[in-house]
């Protein structure tokens, strides 16, 4: 498990009533990082396609504010096919599928098998190309799934 990964899952668990809030410098400390890998964290993985707000304050301290949406499974599917745009990177695209897995729009199986299928080293075309054929690519099957 990357550090990327334990900082969104202690957030995650910080939440209560949907929402998290938290100080950036603190919690780079906490995780022995430099603040802007928070920043990373929360810019990938507790986006809008994901069904969260993230506020940020300056002053007195500043703090960040994260709040999970509740999204109809159905809106949820739509969303993310129309977030998407022309093209996509592997990474963004895993958070983009986990995220419907995590609201129960697709199963951990299809997941699985989006994931596989649009990974690098299927798609070993140079870039741009294979960010648009990935994009492409899950676009597809995410209607197909909704159908």
């Amino acid at each position: 498990m990357s550090i990327s990964d334990i900082i969104e899952n202690f957030i995650k668990e910080m939440m209560t009533d949907n929402t998290a809030t938290l100080k950036r410098n603190e919690l780079a400390d906490k995780f022995n990082c430099v603040p802007s890998q928070i920043n990373y964290v929360i810019s990938t993985r507790f986006t809008s396609e994901q069904g969260y707000i993230v506020e940020s304050r300056r002053g007195g301290g500043g703090y960040i504010t994260i709040r999970k949406i509740n999204v109809q499974p159905d809106n949820m599917l739509m969303h993310v096919v129309n977030s998407i745009g022309n093209e996509i990177d592997f990474e963004s695209a895993r958070v983009c599928i986990k995220a419907l897995y995590e609201y129960d729009v697709i199963s951990k199986r299809e997941a699985n098998i989006i994931i596989s299928a649009i990974s690098d080293r299927v798609l070993t075309c140079e870039r741009p190309l294979r960010d648009k054929i990935r994009a492409n690519m899950i676009k597809n099957m995410l209607l197909y799934l909704g159908k």
